[in-house]
């Protein structure tokens, strides 16, 4: 597949939205194969990040004008779910590695072109936290920090920082930006990530000491926000007229759905064949059960449909040249932030009805099941940090911005 794949990106044909999906379909049983070896190691295979790349998976969201696709938001969720159904750490590093050449487009075309003028297959890793020092300086900045949550960073060249920039004048508000920097600018904390769930993901730490960053390798919160990004000059199609935070939120929740569907096929498998030493019951009988694997399909779709209408709606809007509501716009942040809770909740209701033998390492529901807790933690699946905006856009109040 990998020859023909290739062969296709060279002559500059796009594949279809059926033809990615089948790619990824295709690569669920070498995933899971691969789970145990991804959880050992703290990191997705690179045999993995090879043929994710042969596929043109992260291309999906990558400007034309770099070698990329430019397509519907959808399609990049339709090949993430599938991928997170084999492995959901492969699915959840693939979501937010591969949602970064839609942030790249908005960046000055000076940055894009540093990234992927020699090389449109560069990859890029990311860690938001605002926790980076910032010294501003002619033409620039000097930043310097210890950030942690880098998913993927092993196998990226370049990473995407976010730090806040003091105000220009007393009591003025700090300006939030994402900082791009070089593989050379910065080390990898390998042994960070030891964590519960999710472990192949290799979130690693990201450490800088004091390196100058050029303004054109900033992007401005701001910017994002007012859907104003300097590279949609060149790149200006519908699709980068988006909100950059409607891209990423979905991108670190829609993982779950697969590691839910793995949970749910895994709970149909045990139920199958246990009967209690206990008290002689079979599973396949059991209609508490069957009732919790229904809830978990039936809320699982719903869950999926709402996904795709939002984006159909965002594209709609964008391609009819129209500003986004910012009522829809908390919504829809607000719809994306309760899929890992509501994932990981379905799963427990399984869990809890499949006995003894459910607990075991070896178990097929025990890494699903982990996964999605720990998917939980991350800030953007966090409802509490939406409601406010939800109502108060409601209520003519003005929002946080930061995940809208």
């Amino acid at each position: 597949m990998a020859t023909v794949v290739s062969m296709q990106q060279q002559a500059g044909e796009i594949p279809t939205r059926d033809e990615l999906v089948s790619r990824a379909q295709a690569m669920i049983p070498t995933l899971k194969a691969r789970a145990k070896q991804c959880t050992a190691a703290r990191n997705v295979p690179a045999e993995t990040i090879a043929e994710m790349k042969a596929a043109g998976f992260f291309r999906i969201l990558q400007p034309k004008r770099y070698g990329g696709y430019e397509m519907n938001p959808n399609v990049f969720f339709d090949v993430q779910k599938l991928l997170a159904e084999g492995c959901m750490s492969t699915g959840w590093m693939y979501g937010v590695l591969g949602c970064h050449p839609y942030e790249l487009a908005l960046f000055d075309d000076k940055a894009q072109a540093e990234v992927w003028g020699d090389n449109n297959d560069m990859l890029v890793s990311s860690t938001y936290q605002p926790v980076g020092k910032v010294e501003p300086a002619e033409g620039g900045f000097y930043l310097s920090g210890h950030w942690g949550f880098s998913t993927g960073s092993v196998h990226c060249g370049w990473v995407l920082l976010g730090a806040l920039v003091p105000p220009a004048e007393e009591g003025g508000a700090p300006d939030m930006r994402t900082f791009l920097l070089p593989r050379s600018d910065y080390e990898i904390l390998e042994d960070e990530w030891h964590v519960f769930g999710l472990q192949g993901t290799g979130s690693h730490g990201i450490k800088v000491d004091r390196v100058f960053v050029p303004d054109y390798r900033t992007h401005r919160a701001v910017e994002g926000f007012l859907c104003q990004n300097p590279g949609q000059e060149l790149n200006d199609g519908p699709l980068y007229s988006l909100p950059w935070a409607q891209v990423f939120v979905r991108s670190v929740s829609t993982a779950c759905f697969g590691g839910l569907r793995a949970a749910t096929n895994a709970a149909m498998n045990i139920m199958e064949s246990r009967i209690s030493t206990n008290t002689g019951k079979a599973s396949k009988a059991d209609p508490m059960l069957h009732a919790a694997i229904a809830r978990s399909i039936a809320q699982q779709q719903e869950m999926e449909a709402t996904l795709r209408s939002t984006f159909d709606d965002l594209m709609a809007i964008a391609e009819a040249g129209e500003p986004i509501p910012m009522d829809k716009r908390a919504l829809y942040a607000y719809n994306s932030s309760t899929v890992a809770r509501r994932c990981a909740e379905l799963a427990d209701g399984m869990m809890q009805l499949l006995g003894g033998r459910a607990i075991y390492t070896s178990s097929e529901i025990i890494q699903p099941w982990l996964d999605l807790h720990a998917a939980r933690a991350h800030v953007a699946n966090d409802p509490s940090n939406r409601t406010f905006d939800v109502i108060g856009t409601r209520l003519g109040q003005e929002p946080t911005f930061t995940f809208l």
